[in-house]
């Protein structure tokens, strides 16, 4: 009787706890969208913001904090998710090209919070290859996963499912498009499975807006009889770039970063095969002016009909946390893995260090305790799962090379130790769309690129080494490159001592890494360093023709 009577008291306290640590630790909903770039979001301006294409996540900015000055350090889906997963640099968490996978052991983030008492779970995209098991629950889709009747893995789940040559064990397949069945996988998880004595972590991860943009059906009309504005130095790219992107004389200009229009002869948007049925529609008759700005029609309104399809469905989860009195104990994150080219300089994808494709959205709304209003505090993917460790009451790890900025969330001010840069990394030298590989650093001033141009395995560059400079005060769309001003010989000294030093601090100076020795021979960029920057672009050139 006695044993029954302590059992009984037990369990009273342990729901009590329970209840205790749910009433007092913050829900946290981790919303990220695939290829979803501050320049089609409302709250960040620009050119799109007219057109408002994102109500819902406005209305989030409205009431929460926006961050101007969030960056990635590896603008591409696998290596940017790891970082956030893990608080790590690619060179620390393993993690630097899309073929890199993250086991369970390395999935901290969501093993720090189990630690902390949270209930986790993913929906969604996950794009870290080993299987999210380090959550309570997961509901992923393989790879990409497809945009309609998508397959996922599930927790739980025994189905068999087959698509094209592939077998896809222990999952489900759902009809309809992969933006509507991801917020119906996220509803039924808080419905069905969520467990109201723990706070809960959740990160809700959209396919969409990733190319190939395919959007649901009923957005066809959206924006049909709307002129999307072109970003002015789409058919101007100006001073941008350097030999290193554009080669000796503009002889690589045709070879270096895919495009809108027919510039890249290998991959461009005018293209019928690989880039959607819209591209059959074009009449490769006419000019390179008109298919660009024909093209660039098709791209964007694409693009933004599947960023619609996103916000819409989050307007979904979001009333749901209304209506059963979670919406304000919730930590509300919205950010993109990075950022993404609409046009800009003629480009599109990622990767590059540039503005567009290095920074990302990052928007906070907790009205218990984060600060309504903008802030242009530095801060890295790395710094977002430390971040929500702290406001979860967990100090930091000593593995996690990323710092917690809540006090920024809270206060809207900077401390003394806030960052004054953003390291960025681009591995994966001339991929997919034809981008060399790159280092660079950004402060709020001033943005310093070195493309050294060789494959990982490589300590010779394939294309041609070259530096960029970027004065973000009087050059924000990094239409100038000035680093062969004399005027910027200090701060280029000055921003070579940072980049060095950061370099060091993620263990990216490895000797390991062969590209390095590349990255060395070219620090300092004199004369005999530039007449070999154009004995390689004349090479690749002749390798191309």
């Amino acid at each position: 009787m006695i044993r029954k009577i302590v059992v009984s008291i037990l369990c009273i306290v342990l729901c009590a706890a329970s209840a205790c640590l749910a009433d007092t630790k913050p829900n946290i909903l981790f919303v990220m969208s695939d290829d979803h770039t501050s320049q089609a979001i409302g709250a960040y301006g620009g050119r799109l913001a007219a057109l408002n294409p994102t109500p819902t996540i406005d209305s989030i900015a409205a009431e929460g904090m926006v961050m101007e000055n969030a960056f990635c350090q590896n603008a591409i889906c696998t290596p940017s998710r790891a970082c956030i997963m893990t608080g790590q640099s690619s060179a620390v968490n393993g993690c630097p090209t899309l073929q890199d996978e993250l086991p369970a052991d390395r999935q901290y983030l969501a093993l720090e919070l189990k630690k902390a008492g949270y209930q986790t779970a993913v929906i969604g995209k996950w794009h870290l290859h080993a299987k999210p098991a380090a959550f309570d629950y997961y509901k992923v889709l393989p790879g990409q996963g497809r945009y309609f009747d998508p397959i996922f893995y599930e927790t739980g789940a025994t189905g068999v499912n087959k698509y094209r040559k592939k077998v896809y064990e222990d999952s489900v397949m759902m009809t309809g498009h992969s933006s509507d069945c991801i917020a119906d996988s996220a509803l039924d998880w808080f419905k069905e499975k969520r467990d109201p004595k723990k706070p809960f972590y959740l990160s809700l991860h959209f396919k969409a807006p990733h190319d190939y943009f395919e959007y649901a059906p009923r957005y066809e009309k959206y924006l049909a009889d709307v002129t999307i504005p072109e970003p002015e130095n789409m058919r101007d790219r100006k001073n941008n770039g350097s030999i290193a992107t554009r080669g000796y004389k503009d002889e690589l200009v045709s070879y270096i970063g895919t495009s809108v229009g027919r510039r890249n002869t290998r991959r461009n948007y005018s293209q019928a095969e690989g880039h959607g049925a819209w591209a059959k529609t074009l009449d490769q008759s006419r000019s390179d002016e008109q298919i660009m700005g024909d093209t660039y029609q098709i791209y964007l309104k694409a693009y933004l009909r599947c960023v619609k399809g996103v916000d819409d469905n989050l307007k979904r989860v979001i009333d749901y946390l209304k209506a059963e009195g979670l919406y304000d104990n919730t930590i509300i994150i919205y950010t993109g893995d990075q950022g993404f080219y609409l046009g800009e300089h003629d480009y599109i994808d990622k990767r590059w260090a540039y503005e567009e494709s290095m920074r990302m959205p990052f928007i906070v709304r907790y009205p218990k305790s984060v600060k309504v209003g903008r802030s242009d505090a530095m801060v890295e993917n790395i710094d977002y799962a430390p971040t929500l460790l702290d406001f979860a009451g967990v100090n930091t790890p000593d593995y996690m090379q990323g710092r917690s900025f809540k006090g920024v969330l809270e206060t809207g001010k900077e401390s003394a130790d806030s960052k004054q840069s953003a390291y960025y990394h681009y591995w994966m030298h001339m991929a997919s769309h034809d981008n060399p590989g790159h280092i660079a650093i950004r402060t709020k001033r001033y943005k310093l690129i070195l493309f050294y141009g060789a494959p990982m395995d490589a300590d010779q560059p394939q294309t041609p080494p070259g530096w960029e400079l970027y004065d973000l005060k009087s050059d924000p769309t990094e239409d100038n490159n000035v680093y062969d001003n004399p005027e910027y010989a200090g701060v280029i000294e000055t921003l070579k001592e940072q980049l060095r030093t950061r370099r060091a601090e993620l263990g990216e100076d490895d000797p390991k890494f062969p590209f390095n020795k590349v990255i060395n021979d070219f620090w300092d960029y004199g004369s005999e360093e530039r007449a070999r920057a154009i004995e390689i672009s004349h090479r690749y050139r002749k390798e191309r023709e």
